[in-house]
């Protein structure tokens, strides 16, 4: 096929369920690059696209080190079979590092680079865990220091900035983790997400799911980032952030097969959704997660529609003081987001998620009988992408 494709068209996407990130996991005893490969391998049987035709494959990871070092990606397309022929890269946008892969995916396509292309994501937490890849070292360097002092801080102090910021309190933001828990519960009992999902081993659901979550609960649990250091740097602050308001540590994969409208017709594919429109955006670096208010406002802008136009968001929960900012900037309506829960509930494995998320919006488009979805990632660095799918 020659010329340049006018539109991306998603195939298809699938996920694993997703497991927890620790030693006790249910995806402990399973190389990262084995667990990629079956979000890949599935994505194949499912479609039934012939893999020779397969351009390149674009995958997220975060952890880039020991088992998900080497350019990961290319293993796992071989540990999934796929031809030897095929290409493969590895991305880092820290979480958004899958959606950043589905980025460029739709822009090789709508380019006339690609006719067909995976992106996909993982991340073992449980094998290789969440800062590995820093080994101790600084990651940012003096420049940066000079110019943010008294210097950068983890993200779980920044979504207490934001909380601060927003005024949200501790009951609000327990709420609304306590809903993402019922609302992730619900979608399993009546099997919503079934049809998105390909099983590993015997894990057959997200394992990080507590059905029996409640306000009372979280209110019991003592806030996870508080400690002298911070309290002295931040004395105003009143502490709301727990592990229970918070994402989880994950192991998980998805994958997504995007292809140009002429090659899926071609090769006898049909189109679930296309890749409508795309935005990254970067914001302050200290309240860090705050980026998915730009890159909202900045893929809305591209699109020519409104927040109203969206008939189901998928925004990452890594903290509920996030979303509930962008809500309140935004002016989305809550019950069109998350709606079978989010990461708070299903889990948060980094380099998979945003695929992740990918795969879960195009199956919550199709089960409201809507238009347009709209997913954004909060990321490390103060970075955020936004993606709005159509469906077709």
């Amino acid at each position: 096929m020659t010329g340049i494709a006018r539109d991306a068209v998603i195939v298809d996407a699938v996920r694993t369920p997703v497991a927890k990130g620790k030693p006790s996991g249910a995806y402990h005893e399973i190389h990262p690059v084995d667990l990629h490969a079956r979000a890949l391998s599935a994505l194949v049987e499912r479609t039934g696209i012939d893999p020779e035709s397969i351009d390149d494959v674009i995958s997220g990871a975060v952890g880039q080190v020991g088992e998900q070092s080497g350019n990961t990606a290319r293993w796992a397309a071989l540990a999934a079979g796929l031809p030897e022929s095929v290409p493969a890269v590895t991305v880092d946008r820290q979480c958004g590092s899958s959606q950043q892969a589905l980025h460029f995916a739709a822009q090789g396509v709508i380019a006339g680079a690609y006719d067909v292309a995976i992106a996909s994501g993982v991340e073992s937490m449980s094998r290789i865990p969440i800062g590995s890849q820093f080994l101790g070292a600084d990651f940012a360097g003096p420049a940066v220091a000079e110019r943010y002092t008294p210097g950068l801080i983890p993200q779980g102090v920044s979504a207490e900035l934001i909380a601060q910021k927003w005024d949200l309190s501790r009951t609000r933001l327990d709420e609304f983790s306590a809903e993402s828990h019922r609302r992730a519960a619900a979608a399993w009992a009546d099997s919503r997400f079934n049809s998105q999902i390909t099983y590993v081993n015997d894990l057959r659901t997200d394992e990080t799911i507590r059905p029996s979550t409640t306000v009372e609960t979280l209110a019991g649990l003592r806030p996870a980032f508080r400690s002298d250091a911070w309290e002295s740097r931040f004395p105003d602050l009143d502490w709301r952030i727990t592990a229970g308001n918070s994402s989880p540590v994950n192991d998980g994969s998805a994958a997504v097969l995007v292809a140009s409208d002429a090659a899926a017709t071609e090769l006898g594919l049909t189109p679930r959704a296309r890749v409508h429109s795309f935005a990254v955006a970067g914001d302050d670096p200290i309240l860090m997660l705050t980026g998915i208010i730009p890159a909202t406002r900045k893929v809305l802008e591209r699109a020519g529609l409104t927040i109203a136009d969206i008939d189901v968001f998928e925004v990452n929960e890594a903290f509920a003081s996030v979303v509930l900012a962008w809500q309140a900037e935004t002016g989305a309506d809550l019950g069109r987001v998350n709606i079978n829960g989010g990461a708070i509930s299903i889990g948060h494995p980094l380099g998979g998620s945003g695929a992740r998320l990918t795969t879960t919006l195009l199956n919550n488009l199709e089960q409201v009988d809507g238009r347009f979805g709209l997913q954004v990632m909060c990321e490390a660095g103060g970075l955020a992408n936004a993606t709005i799918i159509e469906r077709i």
